[in-house]
């Protein structure tokens, strides 16, 4: 089993790496909180940064989170923290760093483990998988190359038993999001943050689910936001400065920010990129 260095992150964090992850926007992200702030939901839960975030600066006492997102094995990874996380400590153990070992457990069928090992195999997978990605073929079967780490940290014991505490009261669900508009009520906040428009046609990473996210769902998750805020639901949703998301959102508050994108197999195209953080209040 690979450790690593210890983190030095406060707990609770994400585990697991995510395209689009909120962790270097969370400055910016806390800073454009409302006042006060009712229920939590977050419909594209993915590694849940702001959702951890809350958690430890002790936003969320007292209140419920709704957290759900489209994609099954990580609602389940998510479940099998929140309910045995030391059966999934105990599974990541007897994982090991190696080529061999990860293709190995790459052609497992998570849907036919336990789900202490389904959530296992799916942080190993994420932990050791070239660039952090998470991508599935049209089967749904995760499809990443191995990694090139040297001692990848894929079984952070204190940090999972923190997030294990962060989700006892939480709801998790693998649900489409505007099932958030039958639960939210005056005061609650909901964060938004969906596979953005891309900025060209092939910089999408919309692929972690199987089915995408295409226009036609970014112009639905407008509606949402809009009914949300005629209800008096607080909101927030990030999204890529384009052209269509700035048209799409004016009337309501746009708020420029920067953000690094380390998710491109050429490292060329990373680096610092304008994204969109637009609030209802």
């Amino acid at each position: 089993m690979s450790r690593g260095k210890p983190s030095p992150e406060k707990c609770p964090a994400p585990f697991l790496k995510w395209a689009g992850g909120k962790r270097q926007l969370l400055p910016a992200l806390m800073a454009h909180l409302p006042e006060r702030i009712g229920n939590y939901h977050e419909p594209f839960l993915g590694g849940g940064a702001l959702f951890f975030a809350l958690v430890r600066a002790g936003l969320l006492a007292g209140h419920k989170a709704f957290l759900s997102d489209t994609n099954p094995e990580l609602i389940a990874a998510y479940r099998a923290i929140q309910h045995d996380v030391e059966a999934v400590i105990s599974c990541l153990r007897r994982h090991r760093h190696d080529r061999a070992e990860f293709y190995r457990v790459r052609e497992q069928d998570w849907r036919a483990l336990s789900p202490p090992e389904a959530a296992a195999r799916t942080i190993y997978l994420n932990r050791t998988g070239f660039n952090g990605l998470y991508r599935v073929n049209r089967q749904g079967r995760f499809n990443v190359p191995f990694g090139r780490y040297k001692n990848p940290r894929f079984c952070d014991e204190d940090n999972l038993r923190a997030v294990s505490r962060a989700l006892r009261k939480a709801k998790l669900c693998q649900e489409p999001f505007e099932r958030v508009l039958a639960r939210t009520q005056r005061g609650d906040l909901v964060y938004f943050d969906p596979p953005y428009v891309p900025l060209s046609p092939t910089a999408s990473f919309v692929s972690y689910a199987k089915d995408g996210f295409s226009l036609e769902y970014q112009e639905r998750l407008a509606e949402a936001f809009e009914e949300l805020t005629h209800r008096g639901v607080h909101v927030m949703l990030s999204n890529s400065a384009v052209p269509w998301v700035r048209r799409r959102y004016q009337g309501h508050r746009i708020h420029e920010v920067l953000a690094r994108r380390n998710v491109n197999s050429k490292a060329e195209r990373r680096g610092p990129i304008k994204e969109l953080l637009i609030t209802s209040y």
